[in-house]
């Protein structure tokens, strides 16, 4: 099979040469129209739920505001996991949905089960759903110019 391919490319070299041009100008033309974002998001459909709680422990925050709020979330549908961090004064839980639901119907159903659950925390306690955002929202480009300033002080205000 391949001497048969080998002989007629080298019988007719202007029709492989041809046939070359057509495909590299077929994978060029390809290579155009390819929609390529640079940093592609790869991340899933989430809700941040995030309270604070001055001055209390993260022991306090887990029993009285982490876990009302994890069991709550729990149940919602299509979600495909639930996460909680506690520290000093914060509870945060995330919800985390399934790729195909929409994440503004996503933060409908948190926002409706947030109203059940303020009524199983304290009182002085207002849970909030983060901003519209994925993990690669938080990726910031800026930068520190200033006309006369020497870098040693721009790299000082950047540090500040």
């Amino acid at each position: 099979m391949l001497d048969r391919f080998i002989s007629f490319s080298l019988r007719q070299p202007l029709f492989i040469i041809m046939l070359v041009a057509i495909l590299a100008f077929l994978g060029l033309n390809a290579i155009l129209e390819l929609p390529i974002d640079a940093v592609p998001d790869i991340t899933t459909n989430q809700v941040n739920i995030n309270t604070t709680a001055p001055g209390w422990t993260p022991l306090e925050i887990e029993k009285q505001i982490t876990f009302p709020v994890e069991v709550a979330m729990s149940s919602l549908p299509k979600i495909e996991e639930v996460r909680s961090l506690s520290k000093f004064g914060l509870s945060q839980v995330t919800v985390i949905f399934n790729e195909n639901v929409d994440i503004y119907f996503a933060r409908q159903l948190v926002l409706e089960r947030l109203q059940n659950v303020k009524e199983k925390i304290p009182p002085e306690i207002n849970p909030m759903m983060g901003p519209v955002t994925t993990g690669l929202g938080e990726i910031y480009h800026y930068s520190v110019e200033g006309k006369g300033s020497s870098l040693m002080d721009l790299r000082s205000i950047q540090n500040w």
